[in-house]
């Protein structure tokens, strides 16, 4: 079959290749048929070399979609022909730290698809711990609309779940990408007052405003970002952080424009070490909260996509056919166009 893997890493390179499909090796395994996939900046970090536990020759890729081909005589919730969502993070469901809800931390899982074991970029894939990985399809929606449910939306909502969103807060989301507009959308279904939608990309900052993620954009390239949150806020700062972009300077900015006593959730993921400087915050009181992506709401991220109250379509920009995926790397990664989200079809 075919599969987008990680060719070099002292190159930073990708390669469409042969590789034999994937069987069962455990009883909890699940075969799936990739529909549809998509391109992630970790995906990225991995072909850059950012990702120790990533390794030469893995198939990439961890966001995705599918039916249910073949499965293991100790998965119970599913069946074969099921249309199914996959969690991009893998948990056994009976560690310490599952049954707790971290999953992402789960002792035997983690973040694996398309890291440490082949992922979805290919026509086929093997996932393991398939009943907690995997969620059925509500019968309305397609393969589009439930593509992102286990990943970057469950980012977005991790971020605002994270920060506690509440009714009349007001919450500021630096990023505007994939991740900082799903959290917008999350914010928003738990109860956000006012939305402030940050980034030094005017495309996403309109696209932001014109699907009423955001009652406010802020361009920090065109202003002074503390003096502008302040006039929004009666000079107090924004209640809420979500930190969903991971630059240069991002996380200084997440502090800054937090009110005193403020939450700020970091679910960015950055290259470099940050700086916490805990002289210049003192008194300020502030809650920090970090994590990478949390799937364990795919079943009610889908249930809110089925009843209408969340679409995330609008963020595939472009579709290619998995034979030229590589051409989307090459987009997704110069963009020389407007991209939020390539989809690839299998």
């Amino acid at each position: 079959m075919k599969a987008l893997i990680w060719k070099s890493k002292s190159e930073k390179t990708v390669e469409l290749s042969e590789k034999p499909f994937p069987k069962i090796i455990d009883p909890k395994d699940a075969i799936v048929k990739v529909t549809l996939s998509s391109i992630c900046t970790s995906d990225l970090h991995i072909k850059n070399g950012f990702v120790p536990a990533s390794h030469e020759g893995v198939t990439l890729g961890h966001e995705f979609v599918g039916e249910v081909v073949e499965i293991g005589n100790e998965v119970t919730n599913l069946k074969i022909g099921d249309r199914v969502s996959a969690n991009c993070e893998t948990f056994c469901g009976e560690c310490y730290f599952c049954k707790r809800g971290f999953i992402n931390n789960c002792e035997k899982g983690g973040w694996l698809l398309g890291c440490s074991i082949d992922g979805c970029q290919a026509e086929y894939i093997r996932v393991p711990y398939a009943d907690n990985g995997l969620t059925r399809i509500p019968d309305n929606l397609s393969y589009k609309n439930a593509l992102f449910a286990g990943d970057i939306l469950a980012s977005g909502y991790f971020g605002a779940e994270l920060c506690e969103v509440t009714s009349g807060d007001t919450v500021a989301v630096i990023g505007s990408g994939p991740v900082g507009l799903c959290s917008m959308i999350c914010a928003r279904i738990l109860g956000a007052e006012k939305v402030i939608a940050i980034d030094t990309d005017p495309v996403r900052l309109n696209l932001a405003q014109e699907r009423n993620l955001a009652d406010y954009t802020i361009n920090p390239l065109n202003c002074n970002i503390e003096e502008e949150i302040k006039s929004i806020t009666s000079n107090r700062g924004a209640d809420k952080v979500i930190e969903a972009a991971g630059g240069k300077n991002t996380f200084e900015t997440a502090w800054k424009i937090a009110r005193p006593n403020g939450i700020i959730a970091v679910v960015a993921m950055y290259e470099e070490n940050q700086i916490l400087p805990l002289p210049q915050m003192y008194g300020k009181n502030l809650i920090f909260k970090t994590g990478g992506v949390d799937g364990i709401h795919s079943e009610k991220l889908l249930n809110l996509i089925s009843e209408g109250k969340i679409n995330t379509d609008f963020l595939i920009t472009h579709t290619y056919p998995l034979e030229r995926i590589e051409e989307g790397y090459k987009l997704f990664e110069t963009r020389p166009e407007p991209c939020l989200k390539i989809a690839i079809e299998s």
